[in-house]
């Protein structure tokens, strides 16, 4: 259904950004991603048969960067963020600074340097944490949440393109990789047991509401929340 459309999707080496780009490009797009890790990009890219670009979504100059060499586009993603929390009375500001420029001003940038083509989408990521925080989040609540505040403000300001989010709950992604691996499955598994759904989210489940985002002309100013279930119990 995106045959003859261009999708670029700036975290797009692993995770969400990887399952994205790869039902992007099984949908006949031409896809585009880009990622700080030019090793790892190059191998997803060659994966699934796309364009890498590497891109540093901390760096105006990467962004815009990025952009010029993609020229005109159908559909911009952006699912990068480099978390770094910890308790609120002792996180490094250095860690909260770079999280915020990370998750937050990263989608900024891209939002600003972005050519996309009249009708297409830009598609942010947030996560519930906006929602329902807990201790030790408190820079990555902020940060979704401003996300989910960003959309609605482009949403007008950039239509006729059109601005909407997806706030995952807990999903398997590598981004958990650096947990022990035992404690990681444990961890998932009973937080899937007190689900509606029974399981946590894996990526294939966020790329299909991001790709219904591309789709539907009718969405922009969306914010859909995908937690199996984890906002109502």
């Amino acid at each position: 259904m995106l045959a003859g459309q261009k999708v670029v999707v700036v975290g797009g080496s692993s995770g969400i950004g990887f399952a994205t780009a790869e039902l992007a490009k099984r949908e006949g797009a031409d896809v585009v991603i880009a990622s700080r890790n030019a090793e790892r990009l190059k191998a997803a890219a060659d994966k699934i048969g796309a364009t890498a670009i590497p891109a540093d979504v901390s760096s105006d100059e990467s962004v815009a960067n990025l952009f010029r060499a993609c020229g005109p586009v159908d559909h911009v993603v952006v699912t990068a963020a480099q978390l770094r929390s910890g308790p609120f009375k002792s996180v490094a500001m250095e860690d909260v600074r770079a999280t915020f420029d990370g998750k937050f001003w990263g989608a900024w940038r891209c939002a600003r340097a972005a050519d996309i083509r009249s009708g297409g989408s830009l598609t942010l990521v947030s996560g519930f944490l906006s929602l329902r925080p807990r201790p030790g989040s408190a820079i990555v609540s902020c940060a979704n949440g401003a996300l989910e505040s960003l959309t609605r403000a482009l949403a007008l300001e950039l239509a006729p393109v059109r601005v909407n989010c997806v706030s995952p709950g807990i999903v398997d992604t590598p981004i958990r990789a650096a947990m022990p691996e035992a404690a990681r499955k444990d961890m998932l598994a009973k937080t899937g047991a007190g689900l509606p759904v029974g399981r946590v989210g894996v990526a294939e489940d966020i790329a299909l509401q991001i790709h219904a985002f591309m789709r539907n002309g009718f969405a922009t100013g969306s914010i859909v929340y995908l937690e199996g279930g984890g906002l109502v119990v």
